[in-house]
Order: C-alpha cells, then structure tokens, then sequence
C-alpha cells in the first residue's frame, strides 16, 4: 500500500473542497483553461462574490492557484493535487480491497 504524508487536515479541505458540485466544476473548468473570476462567475447563477468565495476554498485545498495578472486574477487547476488526491483515493482502495480479501478468505476457510 502506498502511504501519502497527508494529515489528516489537508484530507478533510480536500474533500469538503471537492464534496459541492460548483467547486468540482470550477476546477474542471481551470484544468482546461485559466479563467478569471469573472469569467468563472458567468457560468453560475451566483454572484461575483460567491464565486470567489468558492475559489478561495479551492485555493484552500490547493485545487486551483490564483495569481495576479495586472488588476485581474486568474484562477487555474492544479494538477498535480488532483494526481494527489487520485493517489490517496487508490492507497485507500487497495486498503480496502486487502481487507475484504481477508475477510473473504476467512470465511472461505470457516466453510
């Protein structure tokens, strides 16, 4: 099993990061293409405001960077904590398939 030097606070902002499906799309949308805030708040039926306030949480979790470029701030994905996140998801599904294995080869035994 692959064990990632993750606390468990940075799982908690990933997840709770990616558990609402404005966030989820926001970064799906900056790994295609860096967008600015604005441009992100046009696909939503919520304010400018709002929107930041999603990015922010995504910045949180490290989902998405934002830099500066002139008076605009532009948002994109990154990807290398999605790969992260991918990894801890499978380090936690080859955990739980080694445990329903031997689960599995116990009851075989008691058959």
């Amino acid at each position: 099993m692959v064990v990632l030097p993750v606390s468990d606070a940075e799982i908690d902002r990933l997840f709770r990061a990616l558990a609402d499906a404005t966030r989820r799309d926001i970064v799906r949308r900056t790994l295609v293409a860096e967008a600015t805030v604005s441009e992100l708040a046009e696909h939503y039926a919520m304010s400018w405001a709002a929107v930041q306030k999603h990015v922010a949480v995504l910045e949180g979790a490290q989902l998405v960077i934002k830099h500066a470029r002139g008076r605009e701030r532009i948002v994109r994905g990154n990807p290398a904590q999605i790969q992260r996140a991918q990894a801890l998801l499978d380090s936690y599904e080859q955990l739980w398939r080694a445990r329903v294995d031997r689960l599995d080869a116990l009851l075989t035994d008691d058959a």
